[in-house]
């Protein structure tokens, strides 16, 4: 029987390895073409493709098979879930990798961008500016089409013209300023509040006025430390929790 081919990682051996074999997995999952393979290779097998012990895979395969992604049946094998819904919490541990993974099996729709004033709640991030480039996006479920978050990001002037707005409706904001761009982000930020939808947001994510939504600002630095982009994130709140992963490791 034909398997699923998951991505190829590359570890980062200051984050849990569980958890980073887990998003590149999922990652893998939520962005496969429609007739790809449902059934997952042996957990040896994947053990190998990531070059983790297999100690490690059973804890990155319970990840998902808690989340409903995949089910395992024994003797038979491990599978992915056809109906296993793309609505996951919003996890906040991670490498660049992982944090690009969190966006897979999403569509995006570019809405607008231009130059705008900085907002002066965010002046402390962009010292010396008057304006920055905004990119408004709009998230859906890829199988449903339902709308699931929609992202506003201001990107240091610098930085945005280096930026093909086309390759935003492919891939998240941080990959593209890392492949795209050629930025080397240093470090992501994240602040997560609850709220309550304003009409933009209220009629972007098909939601009722003051409807609780997860907002999420995150502010991405490059090796210099300089803010390069700011990311406010707006996740419907009947979809969407948050989890936070400690390391309480003794290194």
């Amino acid at each position: 029987m034909t398997v699923f081919a998951p991505d190829s990682l590359e570890l980062n051996r200051k984050l849990p390895l569980w958890y980073q074999v887990s998003q590149s997995l999922r990652a893998s999952i939520l962005g496969r073409q429609p007739h790809a393979p449902l059934r997952l290779p042996t957990e040896e097998q994947l053990a190998g493709h990531y070059g983790v012990s297999v100690l490690t895979m059973r804890q990155a395969l319970k990840e998902l098979e808690t989340e409903g992604l995949i089910s395992r049946h024994r003797r038979r094998g491990t599978f992915i879930e056809p109906t296993a819904r793309h609505g996951a919490p919003v996890r906040l541990l991670g490498s660049v990798d992982t944090i690009v993974a969190q966006q897979s099996g999403e569509v995006t729709t570019l809405l607008d961008h231009g130059p705008v004033p900085v907002p002066a709640e965010l002046a402390e991030y962009f010292p010396g500016l008057g304006e920055v480039v905004r990119f408004r996006r709009l998230r859906r479920e890829e199988s449903s089409g339902e709308p699931v978050n929609w992202a506003e990001n201001l990107v240091h002037p610098e930085v945005a013209d280096r930026i093909d707005p086309a390759a935003l409706e492919r891939w998240p904001m941080t990959r593209v300023l890392r492949d795209v761009a050629r930025v080397r982000v240093d470090r992501i930020a994240n602040t997560v509040q609850a709220r309550l939808a304003d009409p933009s947001t209220a009629r972007l994510l098909s939601v009722p006025l003051l409807s609780p939504i997860l907002h999420i600002t995150g502010v991405e630095y490059d090796e210099g430390g300089r803010a390069v982009d700011v990311a406010r994130l707006h996740y419907r709140g009947d979809r969407f929790s948050f989890a936070v992963t400690v390391d309480a490791s003794p290194e």
